[in-house]
């Protein structure tokens, strides 16, 4: 694996072990008020990143794309502002945060999500022109 894919993959390992570490944390601490925060960390850093990370190493021609790389920024940004932004709106500290990095997340999906439509498309093509 290299590139666009393993810098998914090696971020969503980041963040599975921050998930996990929070997680040992509220256990620890027996207060479990960070338990959204905990889980979108997991599901959407460590599983949605190293799921993305699986598809860019599977496909390399859409890991070369200026799209990949968008689609990089656009998640990690969505990441980085959305899990502290849902700690703080469950603290009582305000939503501005998490629905900054909600935003930022969709869009990083939606960029995924074209990127493989755009990846599907360049293959019926050339399954077209071979027959």
């Amino acid at each position: 694996m290299k590139g666009i894919g393993l810098l998914f993959f090696v971020s969503g390992v980041f963040y599975g072990l921050g998930g996990m570490l929070l997680g040992i944390h509220m256990g620890m601490a027996q207060d479990f008020t960070l338990a959204p925060a905990h889980a979108h960390l997991n599901l959407l850093g460590f599983v949605t990143m190293s799921l993305m990370g699986i598809f860019y190493h599977l496909t390399p021609k859409a890991a070369e794309t200026l799209l990949a790389r968008i689609q990089f920024g656009l998640s990690t940004a969505g990441v980085w502002t959305m899990v502290p932004g849902i700690a703080l709106a469950v603290t009582g500290s305000g939503e501005v945060l998490a629905i900054a990095g909600s935003l930022l997340v969709v869009s990083g999906m939606a960029a995924f999500l074209v990127n493989i439509l755009l990846t599907l498309r360049s293959r019926s093509q050339t399954a077209l022109a071979a027959a």
